[in-house]
């Protein structure tokens, strides 16, 4: 077990943010969180106070990291709280629990194809249809994410109904077939700035503006990504009809978004 300190870090607001769609709430306290073929059981137990069921090594390699609990969130909230946007103090006091998860680059590329044009719940079933099928066994009834070579094997099984994936499975399986195809592919998004890893996402069939800056700020940890669903325009046409100041969140704008978007689905 790992005792956990960490302030602007609430797994309830994390699990219900956008960015993710296998936490679960496994007691008033307590998220299951599944990512890179394992699980891991957070239990607050203070106001910034949580245990994590895991082992040291476990911790260090995989958990901390993905977590983001190392980045210090206190110099966003600076940067919102000390200018003159009531809205987005607002926002922030709503959200300010949230980071940008470090998730499966695989993941995520996946669950925002699935994203597009859908919402949170229908998301969630589709993904945990898929991890049922064609992911590995990791007891409790959950699930590992499927791998590239599981979904390009599955070929037209994709379409079938109870994974409600509509016309995105043709998405997904021309994605699973590349990334099978392009054994560096993902790993070479990796290591592209963030520009030159929209530039190439928005070359795949089936991902567009809104799916790319997803996956780069979700899937590549490019906090400067700014996805735009309905929602953050709803707001920036609502709140920012004269402009959104990009250039005071320079950097971190992406950490902005998540909590508008948060507070928008409040």
């Amino acid at each position: 077990m790992i005792e956990i300190k960490g302030d602007h870090f609430d797994p309830a607001m994390i699990a219900d943010s956008g960015q993710c769609f296998r936490w679960r709430q496994t007691g008033e306290d307590r998220f299951t969180i599944p990512a890179f073929g394992k699980v891991l059981n957070i239990t607050q137990t203070g106001a910034e106070s949580f245990v994590a069921d895991c082992d040291g090594v476990d911790w260090e390699n995989i958990w901390r990291d993905y977590l983001d609990l190392s980045e210090d969130y206190g110099r966003f909230s600076d940067a919102i709280m000390t200018s003159d946007d009531d809205y987005l103090k607002d926002a922030y006091n709503k959200g300010c629990g949230i980071r940008i998860l470090r998730q499966d680059l695989w993941e995520t590329v996946v669950s925002f194809l699935i994203s597009q044009n859908n919402n949170i719940p229908r998301i969630k079933k589709s993904i945990e249809a898929l991890c049922e099928e064609f992911g590995r066994d990791l007891g409790d009834g959950i699930f590992s994410f499927p791998t590239a070579e599981a979904l390009a094997d599955a070929g037209d099984a994709l379409s079938d109904k109870r994974f409600g994936l509509g016309y995105r499975d043709v998405y997904i399986r021309q994605m699973a077939e590349y990334v099978r195809g392009h054994g560096d592919w993902l790993a070479g998004l990796k290591e592209m700035d963030r520009e030159n890893a929209y530039r190439e996402l928005v070359r795949q069939n089936g991902i567009g503006p809104k799916v790319a800056n997803c996956i780069c700020l979700f899937g590549l940890h490019h906090i400067d990504a700014f996805p735009i669903d309905t929602h953050v325009r709803q707001i920036l046409e609502a709140h920012y009809p004269d402009g959104f100041d990009f250039e005071r969140y320079k950097g971190f704008a992406g950490v902005v978004q998540q909590y508008m978007f948060y507070a928008k689905r409040l």
